[in-house]
């Protein structure tokens, strides 16, 4: 069996190739299928850009590091990257007050709705950061 992280970078790939396989070059994302793949995939992340044309041609260009007006999947990965730090910093801003170390919700506006590794065994998990702690049992 997968673990959770296994199983969220596959779907990161999957969804990566369900978009790029639409048109053209079947490893990259052309301009259309990274706005198609924005539009579905990213509702919450990229509320403001997703209606906004020119954010997401200008996401686009800073992502394309070759120029070659398309993301390969290495481009692409970058954006996972910016928007996985981007949802922790959101996380520990929402974070509800108090002591130790918590987590709010991040931009995916989850609200539960994702599973997190417990949440699929069944079982409770602990781990520290920076000397402060906490645990989630399930």
């Amino acid at each position: 069996m997968s673990s959770l992280m296994e199983c969220s970078l596959e779907t990161i790939i999957n969804i990566f190739h369900h978009y790029s396989t639409r048109l053209e070059h079947h490893d990259k994302l052309n301009q259309r299928e990274f706005k198609q793949m924005v539009r579905k995939e990213l509702p919450n992340f990229l509320k403001k850009q997703k209606r906004d044309e020119a954010a997401i041609n200008h996401i686009l260009e800073e992502l394309d590091t070759n120029g070659d007006k398309e993301l390969n999947f290495e481009e692409f990965s970058v954006l996972i990257a910016r928007l996985t730090v981007a949802s922790h910093e959101e996380m520990h801003k929402n974070a509800p007050p108090g002591v130790g170390h918590s987590h709010g919700p991040g931009f995916g506006e989850s609200r539960g709705t994702c599973k997190s590794g417990t949440e699929q065994t069944g079982h409770g998990h602990g781990h520290s950061h920076g000397g402060h702690g906490h645990s989630h049992n399930h």
